[in-house]
């Protein structure tokens, strides 16, 4: 469409829609598709809706190959797409400092068995990165491109990826646990990754401390694809903490009681296990 119908396309939609309280708003789904577009005429598409929306929702753009510039002022948020088969979520912390606004993983993959490489990820993985997510301190996005076993079952019939219906895999009830973990962030607060030691994937809630000379109230610990049999932890030498085991695969929390000082945590030697660590 050309500029001008752009902007009576959009006064429309934003009159429309931005009165409901659960919108936000996605100028493009991979804007690098788009090659009669340019970078101006997203910018203005932007800044159009930013001025236009009197209930400031939130805003992003979201890309197929090289991501949008997310310092424009209109971006209240990062949008990415992972289009690495191996690194994804894991560069959510680079992101969140390059460009200081909240990340969103929205698209790194589907738990399935297509035979593209992201629609066939196992519902571990899957888990995996939403975990990595959360603990670098962003969020990430689900969805599912199982093709039933069904021999009825064409192999170009919609999936859940497309169409909704029923979900069949592994990943939503874990997602769900996650959920529940999250709910118990100190004063419902977000996370931030926390340097706690070189091979610790570590977060505390974003509004505590995280220069490491203060005890914070929370620390959540991931183990990701990591095994060990034990972990070894020394805050200070006086707090007490009540530590706990998450098995995030098999759903379970094992408390192992109050601790202080120089503590062994002794876990299962199975990958994506976490520990949390709370204090008294």
């Amino acid at each position: 469409m050309s500029r001008a119908q752009d902007e009576r396309y959009l006064h429309y939609i934003i009159s429309r829609y931005a009165a409901f309280r659960n919108i936000w708003w996605s100028m493009a789904n991979e804007y690098g598709l788009l090659k009669h577009k340019t970078t101006d005429d997203w910018n203005f598409i932007g800044n159009y809706v930013m001025q236009e929306d009197r209930y400031g929702h939130f805003r992003s753009i979201h890309q197929c190959i090289v991501p949008f510039d997310h310092s424009a002022p209109w971006i209240t948020h990062c949008s990415f797409q992972c289009t690495d088969a191996y690194v994804t979520t894991e560069k959510t912390d680079v992101w969140r400092e390059q460009f200081g606004k909240p990340v969103i993983v929205d698209e790194f993959g589907y738990e399935g068995n297509m035979q593209h490489g992201w629609g066939n990820l196992t519902a571990e993985e899957m888990i995996r990165r939403f975990w990595e997510a959360t603990i670098r301190g962003g969020y990430a996005g689900h969805s599912e491109t199982i093709i039933p076993a069904d021999p009825a079952h064409r192999l170009d019939e919609p999936v859940w990826w497309s169409h909704g219906g029923e979900l069949r895999g592994k990943t939503a009830e874990r997602i769900r646990f996650l959920r529940k973990v999250l709910k118990d962030v100190p004063g419902g607060s977000s996370l931030k990754k926390f340097v706690h030691d070189w091979d610790d994937l570590c977060a505390v809630p974003e509004n505590e401390p995280a220069n490491g000379l203060e005890i914070c109230s929370y620390y959540l610990l991931y183990y990701s694809f990591q095994a060990p049999s034990f972990r070894q932890f020394h805050f200070d030498d006086t707090t007490e903490f009540r530590v706990e085991i998450l098995d995030t695969w098999n759903m379970t929390v094992t408390d192992l009681g109050i601790m202080k000082g120089k503590f062994t945590v002794k876990l299962p030697g199975r990958p994506y296990m976490a520990v949390r660590i709370k204090a008294i």
